[in-house]
């Protein structure tokens, strides 16, 4: 399960919960990485990419303060920063959607539905084991010159939504991390605490689509010997279990739903798992030991530390990593390049191959999005000072 906390003095931090009992604040790490962003030396923006890919970023929005989801509709980008508010810009005149209440520090979730009308998602903010602030977790709609309004209580549900395969002796634990408008007026929600794929009706009725499994992993090599309370880590090659940590979720335009997976600790890279689910599907169960059977089947692996999705033209999804080195690096001071990716569909329903665009030119991504004409948008960094740029592939 993971949890973006909120230390003392309001400062973003990264925070985890794991089975091994690892949770590692980075407040210091944070003001470093916004210090960079302020003098420009993190984003390079509107530079065509070193490598061979040929992909460059060009500015639609500048000076945010943690921007990152990202929605389109029409010519239109809408995101959110980390105040909760959402805003909607052409690229030269920008309005103000709204703000939600209970975002802790961390900037809501969006999507955008065919008939302009946008979702916003709060996640569970607040320390972990305290009660989320008032308006966390919590799934709301948006539109503007009108109030926010409440939709759905993802954090209530899933008191009454265990995770049944759990690994941190707390099997109702929210955060609600990724949020996907269908066209029939529902909405979809990952829940990265649940380890669970929701879908929620206007009324507020919610279901469950579908449970991930944890999956066993070898832990990577540069973890420290001991966790900050001084137990001991396993040494690296160990396999244990690591839950699948559901960030994000996206249509396909295959009509599929497709939801990515953070990987909780140890975090290793390359274990990060896209699963395509049937539309529809009600109680189904996504297993890394059995990958191909039933309505959530792997779609694509060798991914590390996804926090967004969003579905693009003829079957492609752009991927979108926090940090190519790992969440839990970053945490560890390690690297901050974040990965943004074009995935391309394959054979059998399976993805083919992937090509990584604007190469180390994005610090922490938060989010990004496609609009109807095949343009791509994307958000960084979710922390500090930021922007969200066209991505000219």
């Amino acid at each position: 399960m993971l949890r973006w906390v909120l230390p003392v003095e309001g400062h973003p931090r990264l925070g985890r919960r794991s089975s091994r009992g690892i949770r590692m604040g980075v407040r210091t790490r944070i003001a470093a990485v916004a210090a960079l962003a302020l003098t420009g030396s993190l984003l390079v923006a509107a530079q065509a990419d070193a490598g061979h890919s040929h992909s460059s970023l060009k500015p639609v929005a500048t000076g945010l303060n943690g921007p990152r989801g990202v929605s389109t509709y029409g010519n239109k980008v809408i995101y959110s920063v980390t105040d909760g508010s959402v805003y909607v810009t052409d690229g030269h005149r920008t309005l103000k959607l709204g703000t939600v209440p209970g975002t802790a520090g961390f900037p809501p979730a969006i999507d955008t539905n065919k008939w302009g009308t946008t979702y916003a998602l709060t996640g569970a903010g607040g320390e972990p084991g305290q009660p989320p602030v008032p308006g966390a977790t919590t799934l709301y709609r948006m539109r503007y010159g009108k109030a926010p309004v409440k939709i759905a209580d993802i954090g209530a549900y899933q008191k009454k939504d265990p995770d049944p395969y759990d690994l941190e002796q707390n099997p109702t634990d929210s955060n609600p991390f990724g949020v996907a408008a269908l066209s029939d007026g529902t909405v979809l929600v990952s829940d990265a605490a649940g380890n669970d794929l929701l879908r929620v009706w206007p009324n507020g009725h919610i279901k469950t689509v579908a449970k991930l499994k944890p999956r066993v992993v070898k832990v990577p090599t540069g973890l420290p010997a001991t966790d900050p309370d001084g137990n001991p880590l396993p040494p690296a090659g160990t396999p244990i279990p690591a839950e699948a940590v559901a960030t994000s979720v996206t249509v396909g335009s295959d009509g599929y739903w497709y939801v990515g997976e953070l990987r909780g600790f140890p975090a290793t890279p390359g274990t990060s798992q896209i699963w395509r689910i049937k539309p529809g599907s009600v109680g189904a169960v996504c297993d890394p030991a059995k990958p191909y059977k039933g309505k959530c089947q792997r779609y694509a692996d060798g991914y590390t530390s996804i926090v967004d999705l969003a579905g693009g033209p003829r079957g492609t999804l752009a991927v979108v990593e926090l940090d190519k080195a790992s969440w839990l690096q970053f945490e560890l001071s390690g690297p901050t390049k974040g990965g943004l990716f074009l995935q391309y569909p394959g054979k059998s329903h399976k993805a083919g191959y992937k090509r990584e665009l604007v190469k180390d030119q994005l610090t922490l991504p938060g989010g990004a999005g496609f609009n109807r004409a095949g343009q791509l948008f994307v958000s960084a960094p979710v922390f500090g000072p930021g922007a969200v740029y066209r991505v000219k592939y």
